[in-house]
């Protein structure tokens, strides 16, 4: 059976895939990273503690058959574009490579829904780069989920978003599918979904299509 190594378990979609990763018989193993311990135990579970500015002192513990990055931050919480940067590009991107010489087989992150290499915005550019960047390493599976605004319980709470959560909501009929703020958890529920397809080639997920996942 195939083992599964997930990044990002603190955040709102990284939370969620955790739990339907271990509730889901799919996995015979499950590795999630994280800085601190997350006090969780499970049969399956392995939880490995890393510095993710030194992630390749843990390279031998990364060994898996697919990879879930949900890693991701905003310039408001890391505090400049370079900080940004580099939780969304950097530690994506060296996990990447870590995993792909590892033998890893699938590579699965969210992004968003607007990523562009090219884009005048920095968040979007940065999104598309590293999308760009991970899809050149050459996993035989690739694919990259590009969430609207999203919806759900987060630990931490991010100024302005509950206020765009609420107009989103109250606009909802207007809204193009596309665009509609999107529950983390059909996020989290499409990831583990498409990883179980084990499809080859590289995979693009609008958050329209995303919409369609059971919560």
């Amino acid at each position: 059976m195939a083992t599964a190594l997930i990044a990002g378990t603190t955040g709102l979609i990284g939370n969620l895939l955790l739990d339907r990763l271990i509730e889901d018989s799919y996995y015979s193993g499950i590795i999630a990273l994280s800085r601190k311990p997350l006090g969780m135990e499970h049969p399956r579970l392995t939880n490995t503690v890393v510095d993710f500015d030194n992630l390749d002192k843990n390279a031998e513990e990364l060994r898996a058959d697919d990879i879930f990055c949900c890693l991701g931050t905003t310039i408001r919480q890391a505090g400049s574009q370079l900080a940004f940067r580099k939780v969304d590009f950097e530690y994506p991107l060296q996990l990447a490579r870590l995993t792909r010489n590892l033998g890893a087989k699938q590579f699965l992150i969210v992004t968003a829904l607007g990523s562009d290499k090219k884009s005048s915005i920095f968040y979007n550019r940065v999104k598309g780069e590293v999308e760009e960047a991970i899809g050149e390493l050459g996993f035989p599976g690739y694919h990259v989920f590009q969430p609207s605004m999203l919806l759900g319980d987060r630990k931490e709470q991010r100024r302005g978003e509950s206020a765009g959560k609420a107009v989103m909501k109250v606009l909802d009929f207007m809204i193009p599918k596309k665009y509609k703020a999107i529950d983390a958890a059909r996020v989290a529920s499409a990831m583990l979904e498409v990883a179980s397809r084990n499809q080859t080639g590289r995979h693009f997920y609008q958050s329209g299509e995303l919409q369609d996942y059971a919560l």
